[in-house]
């Protein structure tokens, strides 16, 4: 029997309205049950839009005690809905704060509404201009007018040090006033229940986390890695009526893959608009266009085929703040990288990370090449023309095409840029062509950025790229050095035809001066140049 459509929730945070609203619903509530059962400070890093909001409001409701919003949920019968506890919620994700005056009075505000919601009369000796201790009178004050611990729950944390992280100056205005704010959390223990904070980043202990020692992070803990999003059993079970008549591996290949350790996990913004309208679109990196990101990968001459296999210490990961941003920190927090594999010791811990999905991989990609080339318009066309190329299998097509975009970037652009420079920017643009097409690519050595041996399954055929810098390397051994390091033989069990082509590229002339095609495998041997 298939059961039954529900309302999809789109653009819902609030646990209150999606339950009444009777829309479906992934139950948390164990792993809610089991923070507060071990344990009570807690802090969550998780990217934008992955339902850090709705998992701190299914908090609040529960500290409340709204029984009937939990019918049917693991908290129904594992909570004691004998006890409420005043809950004390602060979001700073509304509007962009551009000041610490700003910030200030936004969280004084906030202050009040928890205030009023609670229905705490306001004391003679309330400190109205003092943020810190107005949050201090506010929980101590909730604790001894209930008789009740009270819970304090902060989503987007960051936001206010984010949103200014390109004027360090104001960027670090943000973060003291935040670290002034959080301090207050230690002292007041003897008030509090329970504490959780969430938010994209994680700053490093030193700079804003170091008055509180007692803070759980679980943002790399195993058994919280699908505290947020949907998993494949989320997918197959409380989506189940959504799925028929569509393609389940190219949904679970397009935006499946995020991962902390354990379980992987969908993004719901995706899944959810995915199944509102059938289509396969970068619906969540639509919605935050990472310039800043893509400006830091070019100034640091990032090798971005290496984007695919980045590997880096756990510390290296959790080493982020205003004045020392590390591009993989940035890239995992902000959820464009996600955990592959690990590798570890006692006291060790090694990551190899990688592209969430086809999502992120096509549309980082098609962001680059667009600060790469010069131009928003620029990549487009070319793009288009690639995959059509690719599946007419007119590889000596591909030559007229790169060559013509190389020719399409203006000359003002590589006089004012270094990029053109950087050993990897040739090899860089042919990568993320490919990989902005969301393909199976699958990469080899990249240890000399001057080069890279990259594989393309496509079509039911393999292309082995090999790209030189003649400047670097003599003209005509792109090719040869295919054949010579026999790339080839790991591809020919699939009986597929196998294309080896020698890409060379010129600084002198910005463009491609040599590509060579040779085809073996399954179809006769044959040997062109084009």
């Amino acid at each position: 029997m298939t059961a039954r459509k529900q309302k999809l929730p789109i653009g819902i945070q609030g646990f209150a309205k999606l339950r009444e609203e009777g829309c479906y619903y992934v139950d948390k509530t164990p792993y809610a049950m089991r923070l507060i059962e071990e344990g009570s400070h807690y802090f969550l890093s998780r990217p934008r839009r992955f339902g850090k909001s709705l998992f701190l409001d299914t908090l609040k409701e529960l500290f409340e005690g709204n029984r009937p919003l939990f019918e049917g949920l693991a908290a129904e019968t594992q909570w004691d809905w004998g006890k409420t506890y005043p809950v004390i919620r602060i979001s700073l994700g509304d509007g962009v704060l551009q000041s610490r005056a700003e910030l200030e009075q936004r969280i004084q505000a906030i202050l009040r509404t928890n205030r009023e919601t609670l229905d705490l009369p306001r004391p003679a000796d309330w400190p109205e201009v003092d943020t810190a201790g107005n949050l201090s009178h506010l929980i101590a004050q909730a604790h001894r007018s209930t008789g009740q611990r009270a819970v304090v729950l902060i989503d987007e944390y960051d936001k206010p040090i984010l949103d200014n992280i390109t004027d360090a100056p104001t960027a670090t205005a943000m973060r003291e006033g935040l670290k002034n704010l959080y301090s207050v959390l230690k002292g007041a223990d003897e008030h509090l229940k329970f504490v959780f904070l969430t938010g994209v980043s994680k700053f490093s202990k030193v700079s804003l986390f170091s008055w509180l020692n007692n803070l759980k992070d679980i943002t790399l803990d195993a058994r919280y890695s699908a505290i947020c999003g949907y998993t494949d059993e989320d997918v197959d079970t409380v989506f189940a009526p959504e799925l028929q008549g569509l393609d389940r591996e190219q949904i679970r290949r397009w935006y499946n893959g995020y991962n902390w350790l354990g379980t992987s996990v969908y993004n719901p913004f995706d899944l959810l608009l995915f199944f509102d309208q059938h289509k396969f679109k970068p619906y969540w990196f639509e919605t935050g266009t990472p310039t800043f990101l893509i400006q830091l990968l070019a100034e640091r001459q990032f090798f971005t085929p290496n984007l695919s296999r980045v590997v880096a210490h756990e510390k290296l990961l959790s080493t982020f703040d205003v004045d020392n941003i590390p591009v993989e920190a940035l890239m995992f927090q902000a959820g464009y990288l996600t955990i592959d594999s690990v590798w570890e010791i006692p006291g060790q811990m090694e990551l190899t990370l990688k592209y969430p999905n086809l999502e992120v991989q096509a549309s980082l990609n098609d962001s680059l090449l667009q600060h790469l080339s010069g131009g928003l318009a620029i990549p487009g066309p070319h793009i288009s023309r690639l995959y059509r190329l690719l599946a007419a299998r007119d590889l000596a097509g591909l030559k007229d095409l790169f060559h013509a975009f190389f020719a399409s970037i203006p000359h003002d652009w590589y006089r004012k840029n270094q990029l053109a420079q950087f050993e990897g920017y040739y090899a860089s643009i042919f990568y993320s062509y490919f990989a902005a097409l969301g393909l199976d690519i699958r990469l080899e050595d990249t240890t000399n950025h001057g080069r890279i041996d990259m594989a393309v399954l496509f079509n039911g055929e393999v292309l082995l790229f090999e790209f030189k810098v003649v400047e670097l390397t003599p003209e005509g051994k792109a090719l040869q050095q295919i054949k010579d390091k026999g790339y080839a033989d790991k591809y020919r069990a699939r009986g597929e035809p196998i294309h080896l082509i020698g890409v060379e590229f010129s600084r002198e002339s910005r463009n491609v001066v040599g590509f060579e095609v040779e085809t073996v495998g399954c179809e006769p041997h044959r040997e062109t140049a084009v």
